[in-house]
């Protein structure tokens, strides 16, 4: 399968797409380049390739089926070889450190409609996790201290765009309660109503990740993105980052982006219903239709910590510089936080019933 270096015509060295200029730059001499100059080299990726994949046949130690989801690539820099699973699509040589793209893995219909490049930097990204820790009140002291950070990726993470137009309607029911006087009583009025709302909702580019090695929790909370920073799929913005291309396919993650959408149409209506003491929806009838999905690359900086025998994931949006990630709790200082809020609120509640009673 093809792999594609981009060289410096200056001093042959390996350039890489530099978020703070939004340029490639050679890290070696500084020479910036416009990301148009480059588009030449995409030009084969609308055509379908012919790649086969050939396995040295001295390597027979491996069992049945163990290689059937590796792929080998040879560095062009420095001919080293460079393994990776089937759905890698960006990476840097493990011997020379050079930034590579796989070609062949956005060839045809695997071509992604659109990219946004990273605009935060690996530096950011570090200092995001510092900031992440400050202000934790159940955070565990020495975690500041002990944890380590394993690993810093940029990664662009494959994205399903879906459009789809929504229409129907969902049934609710309220009530409205009044409270008077009567005498020495306290009388309570309830109504009911039955409330039923109807429309349609049209709606554009719902993500869904297309990764099913990015847990969908962290890429969901790691968005939204800014989709007017998105511009048409080049190699070039790869090179120096890694990529996978999706291995979940449009078909099978309509049903999220269904799922998405519905959570967004009950919002928008419940948002309809106001006036009403309580509100229990009851139903809905909701259907999609004219659905079409734009493939697209994200980038998102992943960070991995380990401390006390467990490993913590993060995640900064590339774009935004928005920071993701679950951290250890102090369960001691939480208990004895919340028995102290327990016994001031009983304290409270006992000294309202002394003043009420007297």
């Amino acid at each position: 399968m093809a792999v594609q270096e981009y060289k410096c015509p200056c001093c042959a060295g390996a350039i890489e797409f530099n978020s703070q200029v939004q340029k490639m730059k050679c890290p070696y001499c500084d020479t910036e380049f416009e990301m148009d100059a480059l588009l030449a080299y995409d030009e084969d990726l609308s055509t379908d390739g012919n790649d086969q994949l050939d396995w040295n046949p001295e390597a027979s130690e491996w069992q049945e089926g163990e290689t059937d989801h590796l792929r080998v690539y040879s560095c062009q820099s420095c001919g080293g070889e460079i393994v990776g699973d089937e759905n890698m699509g960006a990476t840097k040589c493990p011997y020379c450190d050079n930034p590579v793209v796989m070609t062949g893995q956005f060839r045809g219909a695997l071509k992604p409609d659109y990219v946004i490049p990273f605009k935060v930097d690996k530096a950011a990204a570090v200092e995001g996790l510092k900031k992440h820790l400050i202000g934790k009140k159940f955070l565990p002291k020495v975690f500041k201290e002990e944890n380590h950070l394993d690993e810093v990726k940029g990664i662009y993470v494959p994205f399903w765009l879906f459009d789809a137009d929504a229409e129907g309607g969902v049934r609710y029911k309220c009530s409205r309660s009044h409270s008077h006087t009567e005498g020495d009583y306290r009388v309570t009025e309830t109504e009911y109503f039955s409330v039923y709302r109807e429309g349609r909702i049209g709606f554009d580019k719902i993500p869904v990740d297309g990764s099913s090695k990015m847990p969908d929790d962290l890429m969901e909370s790691v968005g939204p993105f800014n989709f007017s920073d998105a511009v048409p799929f080049q190699t070039a913005y790869l090179a120096g980052y890694l990529a996978d291309k999706y291995d979940v396919s449009a078909d099978n993650s309509t049903a999220r982006a269904n799922e998405r959408a519905k959570e967004s149409i009950d919002e928008a209506f419940r948002n309809t219903v106001q006036g009403y003491t309580s509100v229990i929806k009851e139903g809905d009838n909701l259907r999609l239709h004219d659905a079409k999905a734009k493939y697209a690359l994200y980038p998102v900086w992943v960070l991995t910590t380990s401390w006390n025998g467990s490993t913590y994931l993060f995640g900064m949006n590339g774009q935004t510089g928005k920071f993701v990630g679950n951290l250890p709790c102090d369960k001691g200082l939480y208990r004895k936080s919340f028995l102290i809020a327990s016994t001031i609120a009983a304290i409270a509640i006992y000294a309202a019933a002394c003043l009420f009673f007297r």
